[in-house]
């Protein structure tokens, strides 16, 4: 059976990723499962440069295909934060309600019918000896003027859906993996799998 390496230490990014590549007979490594990992500094201008950077370097050091994703918020009303600094957006040593708090007390002043944003995942799949594939993948919404739910992680609380009247983490997990950026970037790939990309 083929392998392929996520290049993650995130369980739920795993989990999911090994629900999508085991029905094309693949079975998923992470960089749990394996030691030496090169420690790739995500210093991209975008989602799709360190996801690139990312998958590629770790491929070339374990010679099997990788994949590497990058994802994070964009606001509108702020020209784009966090962006790709999303994680580490109160700064280095901050956490999930560090980050989002920072957004909110950005956007203040801001009414809401200007709060659009969208989160965004790029994922890229890099095979020794091919060209690497990425695709994305992005939920559109708007920002609240307060955390709501406890459910999900991140800028899930802030991130409200308007179709479904309710914020990221608000859904069940049924519901947030049928419209996530993450879910749709995968459905991507799934299609490029269809394609016997990896063949």
């Amino acid at each position: 059976m083929n392998e392929i390496l996520i290049a993650t230490k995130n369980q739920g990014k795993v989990r999911e990723f090994e629900d999508l590549f085991g029905q094309f007979g693949y079975r998923i490594k992470s960089l749990l499962d394996i030691k030496n990992a090169v420690d790739v500094v995500e210093d991209g201008a975008t989602f799709q440069e360190n996801a690139l950077k990312k998958a590629e370097t770790i491929a070339n050091q374990f010679q099997i295909p990788t994949i590497a994703d990058d994802s994070g918020l964009i606001v509108d009303a702020l020209n784009g934060r966090p962006g790709v600094y999303s994680a580490r957006y109160a700064g280095e040593g901050k956490n999930d309600l560090a980050n989002l708090k920072k957004v909110l007390e950005e956007l203040k002043d801001v009414p809401q019918i200007e709060r659009a944003a969208r989160f965004h995942c790029s994922l890229a799949l890099a095979i020794p000896g091919k060209q690497t594939v990425v695709v994305d993948g992005t939920c559109e919404g708007f920002i609240t003027k307060e955390p709501i739910g406890d459910q999900g992680f991140g800028y899930d609380p802030i991130m409200l859906i308007p179709s479904l009247g309710k914020t990221m983490a608000q859904l069940t997990k049924q519901e947030k993996n049928a419209i996530s950026h993450r879910s749709v970037a995968l459905k991507g790939l799934a299609e490029l799998l269809s394609n016997a990309v990896l063949k």
